[in-house]
């Protein structure tokens, strides 16, 4: 028999389909799978924060409200921007003076350079030409900035959403008038989730050192990316954090839920079944057992998932044999009582 990956496989010995039955067939062996110990966690945002002002103006639009669904990028917030374009419109103004007293002094530079080429201009005169030069350069330099300034000023007037996410509360209300750094609104990443766990000092060495963990959380098992150690000790109750990072668009998952977290702390034997061969109705599960060219349809008891396969509590025994493809199975066994 050829091993699947011990952590989450299904480690069973599949047969092909012999003469006795036309579907394949898989024994059912005690196997190495992780042995877990569950803790109870709570789940909490990656990305959350607040978007505050950065420039002064009256609020002319808040499309978004508490609870709402924003994209990345979306307009949450828009002021009036009459002050800014005012801004732009005076620096654009400035730079045009400064580019046209530029080219002038450049001009008349070029004239003093010929002139005290000839030696027909004094000195002194020279460089009064070039100092006025270098000053409309500055002067230029100078008024670029301010139009830079104004248009980020006039940008600043469209607050943008930098992720997607929900909006957790909303600071300021329609016709309110703001200034740089006041609050507008808060809001949270769903998309990016993670669970914090309280692990007993009598775990942490394993669980370090393991460093693998799953979260279960409404039938589902969400493989843990990486943990996080926090290596300080809560004295009163004598246990460390650890963080639980999931991958990202985790579903099922809100913030503020407690749900719980198994974390490896080393092997065991468990008895597994392909999930495949598994037939659920409501709330029973079962399997096709082949003895020969005898199928029958026993009730089983599942325990925990590992990848492709399943525990069975009870309902089978090493060495038994179960259909892999249930539906197959069940055809077939269909015809054969016609």
């Amino acid at each position: 028999m050829k091993r699947l990956p011990v952590f989450f496989a299904a480690l069973l010995a599949a047969a092909p389909v012999t003469a006795a039955v036309p579907f394949e067939t898989a024994t059912v062996e005690y196997e190495v799978a992780p042995r877990e110990r569950v803790l109870d966690g709570r789940v909490e945002v990656v990305n959350q924060g607040t978007v505050s002002a950065q420039t002064s103006g009256r609020i002319a639009e808040l499309p978004f409200d508490v609870n709402d669904f924003v994209d990345a990028g979306a307009v949450i917030a828009r002021f009036t921007d009459v002050e800014q374009r005012a801004a732009l419109d005076r620096a654009e103004a400035d730079l045009a003076e400064a580019r046209a007293r530029l080219a002038n002094a450049e001009t008349e530079f070029e004239r003093a350079e010929k002139m005290i080429a000839n030696n027909t201009i004094s000195q002194s005169r020279f460089d009064q030409a070039k100092a006025e030069r270098d000053s409309a350069r500055a002067r230029l330099n100078a008024a670029v900035a301010g139009v830079e300034t104004a248009r980020e000023q006039l940008e600043y007037t469209v607050v943008r959403a930098p992720y997607a996410g929900i909006v957790s509360e909303r600071h300021v209300e329609l016709g309110e008038l703001v200034s740089p750094g006041q609050p507008l609104i808060s809001g949270l990443s769903l998309q990016s989730l993670r669970v914090n766990v309280d692990v007993p000092q009598s775990l942490f060495h394993e669980v370090r050192t393991i460093a693998k963990a799953a979260a279960y959380a409404n039938g589902q098992r969400i493989e843990a990316e990486s943990l996080t150690f926090f290596p300080v000790a809560d004295d009163a109750a004598n246990t460390f954090r650890v963080r639980v990072n999931l991958p990202d668009g985790a579903v099922t998952l809100y913030p503020g839920m407690f749900i719980k977290v198994g974390f490896i702390v080393g092997e065991t034997q468990r008895l597994l079944v392909p999930s495949a061969a598994v037939v659920r109705r409501s709330e029973l599960s079962a399997v096709y057992v082949v003895d020969g060219d005898d199928v029958a349809l026993r009730q089983v008891r599942l325990g925990r998932s590992y990848g492709e396969a399943v525990e069975v509590l009870a309902g089978l025994v090493e060495g038994e044999t179960v259909a892999t493809d249930p539906v197959r199975a069940g055809i077939w066994l269909k015809d054969q009582a016609n």
